[in-house]
C-alpha cells in the first residue's frame, strides 16, 4: 500500500498502525504559539476497538489502506446484531453492536446508513449529518412558559434524549444533528 502523509488523511480515513488496520475518527493539526506543529489524531483499531491518541509531526507519514463505502438499510436488530440490507444487491450483513455502540441511538430501521469496509470486513457505520426521528417520550409544557426559548427533555425513538421546544409532543416527527444530538426543527 501507499505511504500517506499525515495531513493529506481525513476523519473515516482507514491507515495500517502496528499491522493493524485502524479508522481516523478524529483529527485536528495544531500549531501553538513559539512551538513546531503537531498533528493530534485519534485512531480505532478495526480487530480490538481500542483507541489510540497519537501526536505527530505533518511530516510523518502512515501506510494508507483501501477503504469502500456502500449505501445499506438496517432491516432490523436482535441478539445477533445489526442486520443492513444493501439497496441494489440485497446483501444482508450483520453489524456487531461495538461497532455502532456509539451510534446506535442514532439506528432507525428503515434508514439508509453508508457502511464503510475496510479489506473485505465491515470497518464502521457512518450516520448521515441529520435524521428524523419520532418523538417517544416528552413532558406536557406549561401554559406561560413560553418567555424565551425555553425547552425540555424528550425521548426519541431509539433512547436518545433531545431538548426541543414546549410544543413538541409524543408522536411528532423532528429532525435531529447527529453531530451532537441537538434539535434543528420539526418535520410537518
Amino acid at each position: 500500500m501507499a505511504s500517506t502523509p499525515i495531513i493529506q488523511l481525513r476523519k473515516g480515513n482507514a491507515v495500517r498502525y502496528n499491522n493493524d488496520v485502524c479508522i481516523v475518527i478524529d483529527m485536528q493539526h495544531k500549531t501553538p504559539p513559539n512551538l513546531r506543529a503537531f498533528v493530534q489524531m485519534s485512531i480505532r483499531n478495526l480487530a480490538t476497538g481500542k483507541i489510540y491518541n497519537l501526536r505527530l509531526t505533518p511530516n510523518d507519514s502512515m501506510e494508507s489502506v483501501n477503504v469502500s463505502r456502500e449505501p445499506y438499510e438496517l432491516s432490523y436488530t436482535d441478539p445477533a446484531g445489526y442486520h443492513f440490507l444493501h439497496q441494489d444487491t440485497f446483501e444482508d450483513i450483520t453489524v456487531n453492536e461495538d461497532l455502532v455502540a456509539d451510534i446506535k441511538q442514532y439506528l432507525v430501521e428503515g434508514q439508509i446508513y453508508t457502511v464503510v469496509f475496510t479489506e473485505g470486513s465491515v470497518a464502521s457505520v457512518e450516520v448521515p449529518t441529520s435524521m428524523e426521528m419520532t418523538i417517544a417520550e416528552a413532558p406536557e409544557g406549561v401554559k406561560g412558559d413560553s418567555a424565551n426559548n425555553v425547552y425540555k427533555a424528550a425521548i426519541t425513538e431509539t433512547g436518545l434524549t433531545v431538548q426541543v421546544p414546549l410544543f413538541i409532543n409524543p408522536g411528532d416527527k423532528i429532525t435531529v444533528k447527529t453531530e451532537d444530538g441537538s434539535y434543528t426543527g420539526r418535520v410537518s
